[in-house]
C-alpha cells in the first residue's frame, strides 16, 4: 500500500455576485524629477518599462496589464490610484458613494475622464473604474528545486536568469490616520481587515480574492509611496534579483527575510527618491469567499521573523516636507 501527504484543498464558497467591493489595484500613479532615472531603476529590477504618452508604464514581462505610470514632477509623489470594479457594480458603487456622502471629485491632471473619481484618506484621488480583476484569484506559482538525487541541485550561476517579477502583488501608502484609512477602505470601498498592528501598520485583502494584502497602510504624518510589491515565483528569485539590483547599482534596501503577517519572503531595493520596490515570495493568500483570521499583533510580530536588521531610513516617509516630518520625513 502506498501514502500521499497530499492535503485536499478545501470546499470554498466561490465568489459572492452580490458583494459590493474593490478587486485590484488597477494602477498607481506617481511622479518623480528625473524618468531616466526611474527608467534604469525598473528595468534593472526586471519590469517591462514603456514609454507612453510622455510618461513612463510599468508592465511585467509576459502580461497584459499595466501596473503604474511614472511622469514627471518637481519630486517624487505619489499622485492617485485607480481601483478595478466589476462592470456590473458601478451604479452600485455610484449608489453607494451618494448614500455614505462620499463626493465626486474632477480627475487630476493627466487622468482620464472616465470612472468615479472620489477624495480618499490623506486627500489622495482615487478613481474606480470598470476593469479586468488584475490581482491574483490563486495562490501565486511557486518554483521549488529538484527532489534529491545523485546530481547537484541548484541552479549553475552561468546559467541563472535574471529576476523578472510576474505581477503587483501589493502597495504599502503613508498615511496620518491608519484607523481612519483602514474604516474607509471597508465601509466605502469594500475591502477587508487581514492583519494589523495598533494604529501603526494594517493591511487589507479583496473579498473577491487577493493576496493577504492588496493595499496596505503605515503610520506618518501624510500621504506618501512607501513601496510596491512585486510577485517572484522562488527565493531563487528573490536572491538573484537583490543581486542583480546590487550590480546596476541598488545595494540600499533590506532583506533577504520573511515577514511573519503575509508570510512572504523578502528584499527590498531603496530607489533614488527613499521609497522601495519589494521583490516578494509566497505571500498568504485569501481566496474569495474566504474569511481571514484578521487579529492586532503585538509590534515585534508585525514586520519580520528573520533578516537583517531595519534600516534606520526604511519608515521615513521622503514625500512629506521636512518642516512637518522633524526635518528627516518621519512624524516627529
Amino acid at each position: 500500500m502506498t501514502s500521499t501527504n497530499t492535503i485536499a484543498e478545501p470546499v470554498r464558497p466561490g465568489p459572492d455576485a452580490t458583494l459590493l467591493a474593490v478587486h485590484s489595484v488597477d494602477e498607481f500613479v506617481f511622479s518623480v524629477p528625473n524618468l531616466e532615472e526611474a527608467r534604469h531603476f525598473y528595468t534593472s529590477f526586471g519590469l517591462d518599462v514603456r514609454n507612453e504618452y510622455g510618461a513612463l508604464a510599468l508592465y511585467t514581462f509576459g502580461h497584459p496589464h499595466r501596473w503604474a505610470r511614472i511622469l514627471p514632477g518637481a519630486t517624487k509623489r505619489l499622485l492617485w490610484l485607480s481601483l478595478g470594479i466589476r462592470a456590473t457594480d458601478e451604479q452600485r458603487f455610484e449608489q453607494h458613494l451618494a448614500e455614505q456622502g462620499i463626493s465626486r471629485i474632477a480627475p487630476p491632471h493627466g487622468a482620464g475622464t472616465g470612472g468615479l473619481w472620489i477624495e480618499g484618506p490623506d486627500g489622495l484621488p482615487i478613481e474606480l473604474r470598470v476593469a479586468d480583476k488584475s490581482s491574483p484569484s490563486q495562490h501565486a506559482p511557486r518554483e521549488y528545486p529538484p527532489q534529491h538525487g545523485n546530481f547537484g541541485r541548484s541552479p549553475s550561476r552561468s546559467k541563472a536568469q535574471a529576476t523578472r517579477p510576474l505581477y503587483l502583488s501589493h502597495i504599502l501608502l503613508f498615511s496620518a490616520d491608519v484607523d481612519q484609512a483602514v474604516r474607509f477602505y471597508e465601509d466605502i470601498l469594500g475591502l477587508r481587515l487581514s492583519d494589523k498592528s495598533g494604529s501603526v501598520i494594517a493591511f487589507l485583502h479583496s473579498p473577491h480574492g487577493s493576496d493577504h494584502h492588496l493595499i496596505a497602510f503605515a503610520k506618518s504624518a501624510g500621504l506618501g509611496l512607501h513601496h510596491s510589491s512585486w510577485c517572484v515565483p522562488s527565493i531563487d528569485a528573490v536572491g538573484i534579483g537583490s543581486q542583480q539590483m546590487a550590480q546596476a547599482g541598488y545595494e540600499q534596501g533590506w532583506g533577504v527575510g520573511r515577514h511573519v503577517l503575509g508570510s512572504n519572503y523578502f528584499r527590498y531595493v531603496r530607489d533614488p527618491w527613499g521609497s522601495y520596490a519589494e521583490y516578494s515570495y509566497d505571500i498568504d493568500f485569501v481566496h474569495a469567499g474566504d474569511q481571514w483570521p484578521s487579529a492586532d499583533h503585538p509590534g515585534e510580530d508585525s514586520l519580520y521573523v528573520w533578516g537583517p536588521a531595519l534600516p534606520d531610513d526604511f519608515i521615513i516617509n521622503h514625500e512629506l516636507p521636512a518642516s512637518t516630518t522633524g526635518g528627516q520625513g518621519q512624524p516627529s
